[in-house]
């Protein structure tokens, strides 16, 4: 393996970021160069190769038409061989000067396929173009020169003359550059770029300076899309053409929105195949509703794609022909039939079977080395039985966005963030954020793919929680058709909480899978789980890796990845979730949780396995929440009971049942009404067997009385679950509360309790509503969401707990009256026990 690529960090102030500073640069005399060109860019040997690293040369470096929603005959690829230097802060612009590298255009700089393989803050690209005459630019017609995305700040000269500024490292931006043309023959394009990583508060996602051998990577500067030309017509031509389908009354929504003179119309033609669907004409810059009877819908199992041609005229003379292509889908929510609500695609609940993608290379970093490779990833998450794809704080080039809708995969579409830290961004930082995310949605909405945005990630970046909501609502306002998850990862790291605003309610977990219960107004999903990792030698881009769960070969990491989707399912079905997103689609430098190495080579699951277990849950996943909890046994009475009034003995009878208590290191004590028993921090009553299906509903009651209230935990009744307690009746330590409790998760009282007085508690697992609730002396106290409990075989006992797989949270106090039920007691029913009824 070759050596890592070197970084270089730069603390001199920043340049080519106003047009004024661009003008003084502009000033300034250019000096010829001396330095002898290179004889072609000559990419480094990547540390890992792709299947199609070497099918890059200079030639072919992504040679596809760049825009496939707007499409024209005529354009030329500017990708390729460019000149390239480091800058410094203040250079001039090196017009009419040979630089004395080369680049292969569109790899990022860091990037083995560029040729360059290292950072730089700063730095130039060069080339010269010629125009094709028949393109007759300047004689009716404009040239426009476009960038799929340059991170992160850029600047543009044409034969010296400054034609476009950009800032923000994920955007398309275009540059109409007529009047900077020579009359004929070469000329000269000149691009200076900035880019700072995370040496500043830009957005930049995985992005790091100096990635972490963990969750951060290698950065991607510079020219990372495709550079294009061509012509349009300067009277009049298409820029954008908005679409918005509405399969409740078979029409598209079409605004084509307009560059040159007011007063152009437009021809709209909808083509199935070789038949015209239909014909229809309107006002250009305005919505025009376009017929589409019978409308054949777009779904992940028929990806159903309509084709589309618009021509513009002015006064009936066509000045413009584009096409493009537009699929009818609706992405809504619904509840189902157990009440909860739920994502929908076009009116029918579907559970969106989903893993993170990164979008990172081992040859090309944030660009894929061809348009197969780019197709490749999203092809294997069809063949593995996904239907979504979470592409996570990254973005793609269009034809990305093309496969997935052709292939009928939905993505869920995150914002690049800002840096990670302890610190918060400034105004200046959060403005450009906001900009930036504006900007993606703006670019990718057309995408029938694209059926939700993403603005934050686990609190990177996030500077408020108000903030935070406003954000997830100006963007709903932006773009109303499609779901808001405001904050992917809400529960997790950096958050700074749940702002209740946008449409999804998104936990993450590991190895998880999270169970957030959905809302009124708004879905839960699962935004991230699993990362089992396998080490595959010869295949890693540091030598050894690390996952959220390391397991040792194929089979296990197969059987792991199973078990943990049958939660999912379970998830599912109890709680309500919507989605579920597996991390990760491939490898990624030190992270080797993918179902793929980093390099594509190498399959670590097995396949149809993990097919069969994504189709299960697509396909039982359906809303009706799986079976009911069984009634249970009514009264009181209980289906075991313990009223301690033998007195003597090492056992206490069990009134109900027939699973009697076997006493060690307690004591015989009056109880609230007859005998009771005391626990001196080292006793329990076994009842040796489960008294409780802990995975459905339950309710355990017990009269309690602490002799001291400290920092220490003391459990009055537990369930054994071979490493933890399925639930703690208790008293929490780290509260000074009463609770109800699984591991993680307490329901608790709103007072601390007083030592020495007797208290009536209750604890209740719902299975039905997902819920878990603590009432004390008969009063509900509180209650959380619990819609997955776990399982346990172990012994139902009096006075301790189990945590890690050791007994624990010994009680100092006395018990009386335990009694168990197969069933969640409603609140009257609590009172009435409590008041001895």
């Amino acid at each position: 393996m070759s050596p890592a690529p070197t970084t270089r960090r730069r603390t001199i102030r920043g340049f080519l970021t106003t047009a004024v500073a661009a003008a003084m640069l502009l000033a300034t005399a250019a000096v010829p160069s001396t330095a002898q060109p290179a004889a072609g860019p000559k990419p480094a040997e990547p540390r890992m190769t792709t299947p199609w690293t070497h099918e890059v040369s200079p030639d072919n470096a992504l040679p596809e038409y760049p825009r496939p929603q707007l499409t024209r005959p005529k354009w030329q690829n500017l990708n390729g061989t460019w000149e390239f230097a480091g800058a410094e802060a203040g250079q001039a612009p090196p017009f009419g000067q040979r630089l004395p590298e080369r680049i292969l255009v569109p790899y990022p700089t860091e990037s083995a396929l560029s040729g360059i393989q290292r950072h730089e803050d700063r730095m130039w690209y060069r080339r010269t173009f010629t125009v094709p005459p028949d393109w007759h630019v300047g004689r009716g017609n404009s040239l426009k020169i476009n960038f799929g995305a340059v991170d992160h700040q850029a600047v543009v000269w044409v034969n010296g003359k400054q034609v476009a500024t950009h800032r923000g490292g994920y955007g398309a931006f275009s540059a109409d550059v007529t009047g900077a043309l020579k009359p004929s023959g070469e000329q000269e394009i000149v691009v200076g770029v900035e880019d700072r990583t995370d040496a500043t508060w830009q957005p930049v996602g995985k992005q790091r300076l100096v990635p972490d051998r963990g969750i951060f990577y290698e950065g991607a500067s510079g020219i990372w899309q495709t550079v294009w030309m061509e012509p349009v017509a300067t009277r009049g031509h298409a820029e954008v053409l908005d679409m918005v389908p509405d399969i409740d009354t078979s029409t598209l929504g079409l605004t084509v929105r307009p560059g040159g003179a007011p007063g152009l119309r437009a021809e709209v033609t909808v083509r199935d195949g070789g038949r015209v669907v239909s014909r229809t004409q309107g006002i250009a810059g305005r919505r025009i509703d376009v017929p589409v009877p019978d409308a054949k819908l777009w779904s992940p199992d028929s990806p159903f794609l309509y084709d589309l041609d618009v021509v513009l005229t002015d006064r009936g003379r066509p000045v413009d022909r584009v096409s493009s292509y537009f699929g009818m889908r609706e992405i809504g929510m619904a509840p189902g039939a157990d009440g909860k609500q739920r994502i929908t695609l076009n009116g029918k609940i579907l559970f969106l079977m989903s893993t993170l993608d990164q979008g990172y290379w081992p040859d090309g970093i944030y660009t894929a080395p061809t348009d197969e490779a780019l197709r490749f990833d999203l092809e294997q998450h069809k063949r593995l039985g996904f239907n979504t794809v979470r592409k996570h704080i990254k973005t793609e080039p269009d034809t990305w966005y093309r496969h997935a809708d052709e292939l009928g995969l939905l993505v869920w579409q995150d914002m690049p963030s800002m840096r990670t830290g302890d610190e918060r961004p400034p105004a200046d930082a959060q403005r450009q954020f906001e900009s930036e995310l504006h900007e993606l949605v703006e670019q990718k909405k057309n995408w029938t793919s694209v059926i939700g945005w993403v603005p934050f990630n686990e609190g990177w970046g996030e500077w408020s929680r108000e903030a935070t909501g406003r954000i997830a609502e100006d963007v709903k306002r932006q773009d109303p058709t499609r779901l808001v998850n405001g904050h992917s990862g809400v529960n997790c790291c950096a958050s700074l909480g749940d702002s209740g605003k946008g449409d999804v309610i998104d936990w993450h977990q590991y190895v998880g899978p999270a169970t957030p219960s959905p809302e009124a107004d708004r879905v839960s999903i699962d935004g991230e789980h699993g990362g089992f990792g396998l080490e595959v030698d010869g295949h890693m881009w540091f030598g050894e890796g690390h996952a959220y769960e390391m397991t040792p070969d194929e089979q296990t990491l197969t059987r792991r990845y199973v078990e943990n989707q049958r939660d999912v399912l379970t998830a599912a079905q109890r709680c309500g979730i919507s989605g579920a997103i597996y991390t990760q689609i491939t490898d990624v430098e030190h992270e080797v949780n993918g179902f793929f190495t980093y390099d594509r080579q190498v399959e670590k699951m097995d396949f149809a396995r993990v097919r069969a277990i994504n189709d299960e849950i697509v396909r039982s996943a359906d809303g009706s929440g799986g079976p009911a909890p069984a009634p249970g046994t009514p009264g009181l009475q209980g289906v075991h009971g313990y009223q301690f009034d033998e007195g003597t003995g090492s056992t206490a009878a069990d009134s109900v049942g027939s699973a009697d208590a076997a006493l060690t290191g307690t004591e015989w004590v009056p109880g609230v009404d007859g005998g009771g028993l005391s626990f001196a921090g080292a006793g329990q009553a076994d009842t040796r067997q489960p008294l409780i299906d802990t995975a459905g509903s339950y309710s355990v009651s017990a009269w309690a009385k602490l002799d001291e209230a400290t920092g220490a935990f003391q459990t009055v009744v537990s369930q054994d679950g071979g490493t933890n307690s399925a639930f703690f009746l208790q008293y929490s330590g780290a509260d000074q509360r009463w609770a109800m409790s699984f591991v993680g998760l307490r329901a608790l009282s709103p007072e601390k309790p007083e030592p020495g007085r007797w208290y009536h508690l209750t604890g209740v697992r719902n299975a039905a509503d997902g819920t878990v609730s603590l009432y004390v002396d008969g009063r509900l106290a509180g209650t959380e969401n619990a819609c997955v409990a776990a399982e346990s075989t172990g012994s139902t006992v009096i006075g301790r707990g189990q945590y890690g797989g050791a007994q624990v949270d010994f009680l100092r106090g006395d018990v009386d009256d335990v009694r168990v039920f197969d069933r969640a007691l409603s609140q009257e029913e609590v009172a009435a026990l409590a008041n001895r009824d």
